[in-house]
């Protein structure tokens, strides 16, 4: 009798357990979300249905979950908001899009970004965003739609980028950005003969990206000296 309570016992603690575990996972990435909500100025309260009481963000606005409460859509973009971005946004292990471009965002791209395995876009254009592009987006491989155009990002083209295959659209734009294209990957559509490049003395070609209008639907690159 007593080893018939105990089996049944640990069957039934096991079945809730394993019940639980998308509501502790939602949760977390809920802390993640919150914690992102806590460094961010909310002028027009965007933002205001993020409650973290909630078991799951998947009731907030702006959030989009799938079957398993798992956040795959974080969609903020054009919100007024203004501050920094936050490495717990690394913890949401099944993020497709994020969304975050035409706001104030200052700081820089938390290298946490590259655990997001799972990402499709990454649209942070038109902040106010610095530092580097971290070398740690290279670990991004469903990564399709990188657009990081118009902040005051610095440094190289991280040559990891171009290992990315399913990467279709880059757009760097805009930036202060100076060092060696890379040739492989996306970086082979950006042009670079009819005048549009500038080859100096060095061995190393030395770039600075700037728009210049669209063709075809795909945005093309100037770079200078």
């Amino acid at each position: 009798m007593a080893m018939g309570i105990s089996v049944e016992f640990i069957f039934f603690t096991l079945t809730l357990t394993l019940s639980l575990l998308p509501l502790i996972s939602a949760n977390s990435e809920g802390d993640a979300l919150y914690t992102l909500r806590r460094s961010l100025s909310d002028p027009d309260n965007v933002l205001q249905s993020w409650d973290p009481t909630l078991v799951t963000p998947c009731t907030w606005f702006h959030i989009t979950c799938d079957q398993d409460n798992h956040v795959t859509r974080v969609d903020l973009g054009n919100s007024n908001l203004s501050g920094h971005l936050v490495p717990e946004l690394g913890n949401l292990a099944r993020l497709q899009y994020l969304e975050l471009y035409k706001n104030n965002i200052q700081g820089k791209i938390p290298v946490e970004l590259g655990n997001l395995k799972s990402l499709i876009s990454l649209d942070l254009y038109n902040n106010n965003i610095s530092g580097i592009i971290p070398p740690a987006l290279g670990k991004l491989k469903s990564l399709v739609f990188l657009r990081l155009n118009d902040n005051r990002l610095n440094g190289q083209i991280p040559r990891e980028l171009g290992v990315i295959s399913s990467l279709k659209v880059v757009d760097v734009s805009n930036n202060n950005l100076c060092g060696t294209i890379p040739t492989t990957g996306p970086f082979e559509h950006i042009p670079l003969n009819k005048g549009m490049l500038k080859v100096p003395r060095a061995s190393v070609l030395l770039f600075r990206i700037r728009t210049v209008p669209f063709q075809s639907g795909i945005k093309q690159e100037e770079a200078e000296q």
